[in-house]
C-alpha cells in the first residue's frame, strides 16, 4: 500500500495547519460491516494507486530498475512525482531490499518464505525471480479481494506474462498456476496471491492455509499495518508470531510514518485526515524506540530457549546516509536537481523501517546484526 502523502511543503514553511490532525476528526473504521468501514476499507485500498505511480515515477526517472512496474499500474503516462519524493521511494525501496537480502543470505540455499501484507501492486517477487532465477522461495501476498482480483488479472494479460517469463522465468500462465473462480485467489507452487481482511485473521481464517509454518520466513509490511486500528494491528502480529513454532526462524520488516507530533508530523497527520484517513497505530508507535517495543513484545528478541533474536529499527534518513554507498549516492544524486534538501531531510526523518528476527542460531543471527543502526554503524 502507498505511504501516508508527504505534507504539502509551503503550509510546512508557513506554520499552516500547526496543531490539527492529533487523532481528530477524519472517516475512521467503525464496526465491521458499517458503512464507515466499508468507506474507510475502500479508501485503504486505492492508497495502492499511489504506491504504484510513485513507484513507476522513481523508475522512470531512473533511482530504480523495474521492467514489470508499468506493466501492473494502470494508465499509459507516468505521473512524475517531486525529486525528494522519488529519493523518497528510492531509499524505502533499497532499504526493504536489504532486509529481504539479509533474509536471503541465511540458511543456505535451504527453501525460504516470504509473506507481504498488504502487497497490492508490489513487484518484488518478480524482481527477486530476474536476479536470482534459480532462488527456492515460496512467496505469499496477501491484500484486500478487491485489490487481489485487479493484481492477477493483469498479471495473465500477455504483455505481463510475456515478461515475467522472459525476464524472470515464471509462467503465469503454467498448468500449475491455478486461480479461483472469482478471479481473486491464485495459486502456484512457488507464489501465491490471497484475499484477505487482516482484521480476520485472529479468527482461523483457513485461506492462509498454503502458508507452511516450518519454513524460515520473512514477513513485509509496507504501509500496511499503519492502516489498522492498534489493537487489530497487534492482532496480526501476534497471529504470525504464533503461527511459527519459536525454533523456526521468523523475520519482519515493517515501513511507516513516525513522529506524528512535530510540525511537519501534525501537517502529514492532518493532510490525511483530510482525505478520511486516521493512523491511530501511528499515535501508538509514534518513534523508533516505540517501533522497537512493538516487535520485542510479539516476540522477536533473544529467548530462554538458546535461539537468539533482536529488533532494530532506523529512519529513512539514517538509511540514506548509511546504508547507501558513497558511489551509489552520487549517481542518486546525479539524475535530478533537488532543491529541497532540507526538506528531503525532514520528511526522511518522518519515515522508518523497522525489523526483528528470532530462532536464529549463531552465525545466521550475527547476519542481521551487521545491518547499520543509530548504536551500530557500518
Amino acid at each position: 500500500m502507498s505511504a501516508p502523502s508527504i505534507p504539502n511543503l509551503n503550509s510546512l514553511r508557513s506554520g499552516g495547519l500547526r496543531g490539527r490532525g492529533r487523532g481528530r476528526g477524519g472517516v475512521a473504521a467503525g464496526p465491521p460491516g458499517s458503512r464507515r468501514t466499508a468507506l474507510h476499507d475502500e479508501l485503504v485500498q486505492n492508497t495502492d494507486s499511489d504506491a504504484a505511480t510513485s513507484r513507476l515515477s522513481a523508475v522512470d526517472a531512473g533511482y530504480l530498475e523495474d521492467p514489470f512496474a508499468g506493466l501492473l499500474t494502470p494508465g499509459d503516462t507516468v505521473s512524475r512525482r517531486l525529486p525528494l519524493m522519488n529519493r523518497g521511494t528510492y531509499v524505502r525501496t533499497t532499504g526493504i531490499d536489504s532486509i529481504v537480502d539479509t533474509f536471503l543470505s541465511t540458511n543456505g540455499n535451504a527453501r525460504k518464505q516470504i509473506i507481504s501484507l498488504g502487497a497490492g501492486s508490489d513487484t518484488r517477487y518478480f524482481r527477486l525471480k530476474q536476479k536470482r532465477r534459480d532462488l527456492n522461495l515460496a512467496y505469499h501476498e496477501i491484500d484486500f479481494e478487491s485489490n487481489t482480483r485487479k493484481k492477477i488479472a493483469r498479471l495473465k494479460r500477455p504483455p505481463f506474462s510475456h515478461a515475467v517469463k522472459t525476464l524472470a522465468s515464471v509462467d503465469t500462465n503454467a498448468p500449475n498456476v491455478v486461480v479461483s473462480n472469482d478471479g481473486a485467489t491464485l495459486i502456484s507452487p512457488d507464489y501465491t496471491i490471497l484475499p484477505q481482511d487482516l482484521r480476520q485473521l485472529q479468527h482461523g481464517n483457513e485461506t492462509l492455509g498454503s502458508i507452511d509454518n516450518n519454513l524460515p520466513t520473512l514477513i513485509i509490511s509496507e504501509c500496511c499495518l499503519i492502516y489498522l486500528p492498534p489493537h487489530d494491528a497487534d492482532a496480526v502480529l501476534q497471529y504470525f508470531s504464533d503461527l511459527f513454532p519459536a525454533r523456526t526462524p521468523l523475520a519482519i520488516v515493517i515501513y511507516e510514518p513516525i513522529r506524528p507530533h512535530d510540525s511537519f508530523g501534525r501537517t502529514m497527520v492532518s493532510n490525511l485526515l483530510s482525505r478520511g484517513i486516521h493512523l491511530q497505530t501511528l499515535e501508538k508507535y509514534a518513534g523508533l524506540d516505540e517501533q522497537i517495543q512493538r516487535l520485542e513484545m510479539h516476540g522477536f528478541k533473544a529467548r530462554s530457549d538458546g535461539t537468539t533474536g533482536g529488533s532494530e529499527a532506523v529512519d529513512i534518513e539514517f538509511i540514506w546516509r548509511e546504508w547507501i554507498p558513497t558511489e551509489e549516492k552520487e549517481r542518486v544524486e546525479g539524475l535530478e536537481w533537488m532543491d529541497e534538501v532540507e526538506e528531503f531531510v525532514l520528511f526522511a526523518k518522518h519515515y522508518c523501517i523497522s525489523w526483528g528476527w528470532r530462532g536464529y542460531q549463531g552465525s545466521e543471527s550475527d547476519l542481521w546484526h551487521r545491518l547499520p543502526s543509530p548504536t551500530r554503524k557500518a
